[in-house]
């Protein structure tokens, strides 16, 4: 928790909008219904691995896995960040069950593959690989990002700017021909 907490705190200091699932509430539709249409509205993904598999669905995959291979299909800019020594992280925070230890294990050899990933050993070092990582991916593969809506042109405003701009270069073909004629 207070690692989430503390990479929160980081994305917002760099003017990002984090969208991680613990800051919304519960919503009527079904649970990876709901994380997929958060991931549809981001510009990168970032995952941090320590110890835990995270809440499986019945079919036994979690839930993090689940939108780590939705966000790969939407070809998001991916960061893992895995934890470098899983055997020294306390049992409160590790998995317990061999079962789910085996698939975590499977995840982090998944993640690896095709990409780089960073590791971390202490909580307090999060933030500063949270930052470099994403401001190099950013300069790397620049996003859209959130706009304000105030400074959005619509539809109207736009065909309006192309009638002028069409109006304007016809105004100036006829000059053109007036100046030739005289």
């Amino acid at each position: 928790k207070n690692e989430r907490q503390n990479v929160i705190r980081t994305l917002m200091e760099m003017d990002c909008i984090p969208a991680g699932i613990e800051l919304f509430p519960a919503a009527d539709e079904e649970q990876l219904d709901f994380i997929k249409s958060i991931i549809d509205d981001c510009d990168y993904y970032l995952i941090i691995v320590g110890g835990r598999y995270g809440s499986t669905m019945p079919d036994g995959i979690s839930y993090t896995e689940k939108e780590y291979d939705y966000a790969v299909d939407q070809d998001l800019k991916i960061i893992a960040l895995l934890h470098e020594s899983p055997d020294d992280i306390p049992v409160g925070k590790s998995e317990t069950d061999p079962h789910l230890r085996e698939r975590l294990k499977d995840f982090k050899v998944k993640l690896s593959e095709n990409r780089l990933v960073k590791f971390w050993n202490r909580a307090e070092d999060l933030p500063g690989i949270v930052a470099l990582s994403l401001s190099k991916t950013i300069k790397m593969h620049p996003a859209v990002g959130w706009v304000r809506g105030n400074t959005v042109a619509n539809a109207d405003l736009l065909g309006e700017i192309n009638d002028s701009r069409k109006e304007n270069a016809a105004l100036r073909a006829r000059i053109s021909e007036l100046e030739v004629a005289l």
